[in-house]
């Protein structure tokens, strides 16, 4: 079996801008597709626990934030030796343990013969905050730098477009008891005839005042 590309977000949501690797990952998900051998893993801040994933990749893509001292927002791209170095600078716990994963991947000969990190730079990360607007305003170049480093290894990468994609906000369905906003607070309604409604059906019928049971 052929060795996979792994693309690995890592960080912590609950953290703020430590997040940041991940909300990467995820719209690099939603906006791409990808050929055979490429593989997207949330890696969250599980550390030593990525191992097998690691040992078992043929090339390695992180997406993380970093702390080099740069303005927030800027994106960082580093390759090979040079990513243990970026996680010696922490800025969260699991960067020390995805640094041991690198180190003993590659004590046990095992290390991806390919490796690179695309970052962004934060100033901090704080409990239960959102990304901060420097942070979040980065990720289309993160995501930008990340398929510019699959495709120069030789990966297929194929933006998905939205006609093809559809806004899968819009195309989630409900089912036939739901609950939607009335007056200021929750009021349980029944749609006459299906058991179903997708959210843009249910807010286009709300919008239009539609009759509800």
């Amino acid at each position: 079996m052929d060795q996979p590309t792994l693309v690995l977000g890592l960080g912590n949501p609950l953290m703020g801008d430590d997040g940041a690797g991940l909300a990467a990952l995820e719209a690099l998900r939603r906006g791409y597709a990808f050929g055979p051998g490429v593989e997207l893993e949330d890696g969250g801040g599980l550390g030593l626990g990525l191992l097998p994933l690691v040992e078992d990749a043929a090339a390695l893509l992180v997406l993380d934030a970093v702390r080099f001292g740069g303005r927030p927002g800027t994106t960082v791209v580093r390759e090979g030796d040079e990513i243990p170095r970026c996680l010696s600078l922490k800025l969260s716990p699991h960067q020390a343990g995805f640094r041991e994963t690198l180190a003993l991947a590659g004590l046990r000969g095992n290390l991806p013969r390919r490796l690179a990190l695309v970052g962004v730079e934060v100033a901090g990360a704080e409990y239960a905050e959102p990304l901060s607007p420097e942070v979040k305003s980065a990720l289309p170049a993160m995501v930008a730098a990340a398929v510019a480093r699959l495709e120069s290894w030789g990966c297929s990468v194929r933006p998905i477009a939205s006609a093809e994609r559809g806004d899968e906000r819009d195309q989630q369905t409900i089912p036939y008891q739901y609950q939607f906003p009335v007056g200021g607070g929750i009021t349980p309604a029944l749609r006459r005839g299906t058991e179903t409604v997708t959210t843009k059906d249910l807010n286009k019928e709300i919008k239009s005042k539609a009759k509800y049971l």
